[in-house]
């Protein structure tokens, strides 16, 4: 049986988020090399700053419409936390240029929204074997 809509969108945002975290856990070796090779601009802080708009909306929007469906707040327990180290890795001067304290900031935010997203596909697929088992509505 094919994914539901709610699970792919949980699986995107599950990939996307570690890759975030993955990437933000490797970006003090990339400050030395990408200017080398001409990729400075992915350095940016507007490119930082779109990737944590654009988790902000995709998971807020996408554990909100499955909240009404399942009723759990673990996901969103996890999602809230991770956006806000995030943003803090981001607005907050201090923490954005000090290296080390925003690469593990960053690297903490993507993970817990990686992780939320995660939940979030678990918390569905308990649901649906929920409803397959009893025939209720869990």
């Amino acid at each position: 049986m094919p994914p539901l809509p709610r699970d792919l969108l949980d699986r995107i945002g599950t990939a996307g988020s570690l890759l975030c975290a993955i990437h933000c856990a490797l970006l003090p070796l990339a400050i030395a090399v990408l200017p080398s090779l001409g990729l400075a601009l992915w350095l940016g802080d507007g490119v930082e700053t779109g990737f944590v708009l654009f988790a902000s909306v995709y998971g807020l929007a996408v554990l909100s419409w499955s909240y009404r469906h399942h009723r759990a707040l673990r996901a969103l327990a996890l999602l809230v936390p991770g956006l806000a180290a995030l943003w803090l890795g981001v607005l907050v001067p201090a923490l954005h240029h000090a290296l080390l304290p925003h690469a593990v900031l960053m690297t903490t935010g993507g993970t817990l929204v990686g992780l939320s997203h995660w939940v979030n596909l678990r918390l569905h697929h308990d649901q649906a074997a929920c409803r397959t088992c009893t025939g209720d509505a869990c």
